[in-house]
Order: structure tokens, then sequence, then C-alpha cells
């Protein structure tokens, strides 16, 4: 019996319990995920519940697995774009179209897979087989800097820091349409879409969790923005979320922005450039700064020669 371990995260505060498993463990249906959950072999904070429960925040979730439905992860020579790394840290520069970890459809060539082989053992174990090491995800999409721990420790004080947010995070974006302000804040509520449960919108305060972004303009081109944004809180898709709410949505973003993209990209133009935190193990303050990938650079000049 293989086990998986979740640590609710704000965000899915009041989200069914089946609902939640079938997000993050797609590779079985909900019906399936149900039946473990009557059987008794999924338990929250180690009492059996049921299918409808619905979560709070922190909540420990054990999922006992069959051994011959859970995948084998393999270790795969994929190379990785190493911003910082040492025998309890590494950040990587994540590319464009790559999985962070594997889920359904994706359990070879995730970051997960090229750091089994970088780290072989040396990864935290909390978020369970399918995720080693994994303390904080950006989408497939996104390009930029992932934190990924090596042993437990560390795992938890950056998961700490991650929620008192604490740490800086700090992503450069494209957005459509001209930002007449040189900065602002915006200081919103953010849940999910009631009308469509996959994606995230800004909500009454009693239906998601506070988010805040500070942004600040750093070119302007004709029709469209770079700037640069800073995470206050850490909500899913908080960014994307925001700007479209701006009514400036990020260039190449095909959930959230229904304006047409005259340039060939795949998903978002979004990149977490800055990541800065406290180490662990010696309180020093560590930052680490992810290079503009191509296509970014690419797009830019494309802009300015407009």
């Amino acid at each position: 019996m293989e086990k998986l371990f979740f640590n609710v995260e704000e965000e899915y505060e009041l989200e069914r319990i089946d609902k939640y498993l079938n997000m993050f463990i797609d590779s079985f249906s909900r019906s399936y995920l149900q039946k473990l959950i009557d059987n008794g072999q999924i338990l929250v904070n180690g009492i059996g519940v049921k299918p409808s429960y619905k979560l709070k925040a922190e909540d420990s979730i054990e999922v006992n697995l069959p051994d011959n439905i859970v995948p084998d992860i393999e270790p795969e020579d994929i190379p990785l774009d190493i911003l910082y790394e040492d025998k309890d840290i590494i950040v990587v520069n994540k590319p464009k179209n790559m999985v962070v970890h594997p889920s359904a459809g994706h359990y070879s060539g995730t970051l997960v897979n090229a750091l089994m082989y970088h780290c072989g053992t040396d990864l935290s174990g909390i978020n369970g087989v399918l995720r080693p090491g994994i303390v904080h995800r950006i989408d497939k999409d996104t390009t930029g800097s992932v934190i990924i721990c090596k042993n437990d420790i560390t795992h938890q004080n950056i998961a700490d820091q991650l929620k008192e947010h604490s740490i800086v995070r700090k992503y450069h974006a494209i957005v459509h349409g001209n930002i007449n302000d040189d900065e602002g804040t915006i200081d919103t509520f953010i849940g999910r879409n009631p009308h469509d449960r996959l994606k995230m919108a800004v909500v009454a305060p009693n239906n998601g969790k506070h988010a805040v972004t500070h942004y600040k303009v750093l070119e302007r081109f004709n029709g469209y923005t770079y700037i640069e944004c800073r995470l206050e809180t850490g909500r899913t898709h908080q960014i994307r979320v925001h700007m479209s709410h701006l009514n400036h949505p990020i260039l190449g973003d095909n959930v959230y922005s229904n304006r047409p993209c005259k340039f060939k990209l795949e998903g978002q133009c979004l990149h977490a450039k800055t990541l800065g935190f406290i180490h662990p193990k010696t309180n020093e303050y560590i930052e680490t700064d992810a290079p503009l990938p191509q296509y970014f650079e690419g797009l830019l000049k494309i802009l300015r020669e407009k």
C-alpha cells in the first residue's frame, strides 16, 4: 500500500475533499477516489471522512493507494538550469512547457524526473512520492524560479516562510493594453470561479482569500505594457487573475484573457524572475535571479521595434 500526503493550502478551504483530490491525483476518476474515501483509505487528520467533507486550511490528508495503481516515477537525465544549490536547497530556472511534478499524462519529462536524476534520494518526502522536494509550484507555461527542498526540515521551514508571505517573489510579464499608472497595488479576494471551478476569480470576501499584488511599469509599447509584479500573497493564478481583473490580461493567457494574441506563444508571457528567502540552516538571505527566457527577450525586441 503506497501513501500520498497533502497539506491543504488556504485557497482550497471549503473545497470538497473528493474534488480537491481529483485535481491533484487526476490519474484516477473522482468516483474511484470516492470509493477510497468510503472504504476508509483516505484520512483527514487521521480520521475517516465522507466524500462531501469540506476541507479546512492546514488539514493533513493521507491517501492509501494499492501498489499496482501508483505509477513509477523514474529519474531522467534532463538538463537543469540551476540558479543556486547547496546540501539543503536547490533553486532552478524552469523552462516553458515543463510540468513541475507528475500527474495524469505527465509521468515523464517533469521537473521532478529531472530532480530525481540530479539529486538522487536527497529530496524531501513531505509531499509524497509524486512530489518529492516540491514545496511550491508554477504553471506549466510559466517560466522561472522554483525552490526545491532536499530534506524534510528544510521543506517545513520554506513552507512556513511561504505561509507567512515572507519570501520575495517578483515576476515579469507583458500585458495587453497600456497601464496609465507607473505603479499600483491590486488588493482583492481570490477564490474559485463560481461558473468554472477549474478557474480562479476575484470574488466577495466571504468566498475567497485575501490576495495582494504590487505592480510597476518597466516599459510601455504600442498596445502592450512590460511590468514587474511582486507577490505579497501567493494565491493560485494570482497574477493572471489580478491582471485580468485590471483589464490588462497577460499576453498569451488563454484561460484568463479573451483577447487575441498576435504572437506565436505557448501560454502566458509570465516569468518568475526573482526569488528571495532566508536559508533555513544558515539564516542568510539568499536571492536568485532567473534570466528572461529567449522567447520573452525576442518578444520585447519585436515590441521595441514596432
